[in-house]
């Protein structure tokens, strides 16, 4: 009994849970959308740049974009953001005084720009060769036929491991508060963390745990309702229209 007493005292008061609640919705659960989608944006943008760059014939692009991976993928998350959000600083004061919350975004955009480049860069290559061939017999230039028939097929194709790195980003943005942001800039985490340091319990930290799977878990079954449509594939009466479809990209291609 003394046992799911202590547990009780410890995960459930819901005093403490009720006292930290206004502030978690109105700037903990704000600031981790903010950090999450500005991270998954620019994040998204640097991985397509990456996936293109490494799958270039010239190896003066492909090599930076390899080394990129390599680094930012091998590095430790809260080290990348130590090494950005307090390294970067003395440069970017001038800019937005010590604010670190920028820094934060663009650490977990870097982080996330190699995962994506790199989930990208499988799905692209995942296409088959014979869709840039029939896209350049139907008269598309090769950018042209990258970008209107075999990446989009690629982006299609990986987009379950894509929304996996959107609920990874979700959560690595807890790590942003070892940057020592300020009051109104705090996240889920660092929210339940002072008041958890504050109350002698931890209820206000599994209060943010709760909103965390709030965010994740829709997106987990997003997961499996995209992976579910990929492999069980699309009718097969639209293949048929695959060369037409063709045929009208290159045609307001050269208009």
């Amino acid at each position: 009994m003394d046992i799911w007493s202590t547990l009780n005292d410890t995960f459930l008061d819901w005093g403490s849970m009720k006292a930290v609640l206004p502030e978690m919705l109105k700037v903990g659960l704000v600031n981790t959308l903010i950090l999450a989608a500005a991270s998954v944006v620019l994040g998204t943008l640097l991985g397509m740049i990456v996936a293109v760059l490494a799958l270039s014939r010239k190896r003066w692009l492909r090599w930076p974009a390899k080394i990129y991976t390599d680094i930012f993928r091998g590095l430790p998350a809260i080290l990348t953001i130590l090494l950005i959000g307090q390294g970067l600083s003395p440069i970017t004061r001038h800019w937005w005084g010590p604010n670190p919350y920028p820094l934060g975004i663009l650490a977990l955009s870097l982080i996330a720009a190699a995962y994506i480049g790199e989930i990208f860069r499988s799905g692209i290559q995942s296409v088959e060769k014979g869709q840039l061939e029939a896209a350049r017999a139907l008269g598309f230039s090769y950018t042209s036929g990258m970008r209107l028939v075999v990446i989009p097929q690629g982006v299609r194709r990986v987009l379950p491991a894509l929304v996996n790195q959107f609920i990874a980003l979700v959560k690595e943005s807890s790590l942003v508060y070892f940057l020592g942001l300020l009051a109104s800039q705090r996240e889920l985490f660092r929210i339940g963390q002072d008041a958890a340091a504050t109350n002698g319990n931890l209820s206000p930290l599994l209060l943010a745990g709760i909103f965390y799977l709030v965010i994740t878990v829709p997106l987990t079954h997003l997961v499996n309702y995209f992976d579910k449509r990929l492999r069980e594939g699309r009718p097969t009466d639209e293949s048929g229209k695959q060369d037409v479809v063709l045929k009208e990209l290159a045609h307001a291609d050269h208009r």
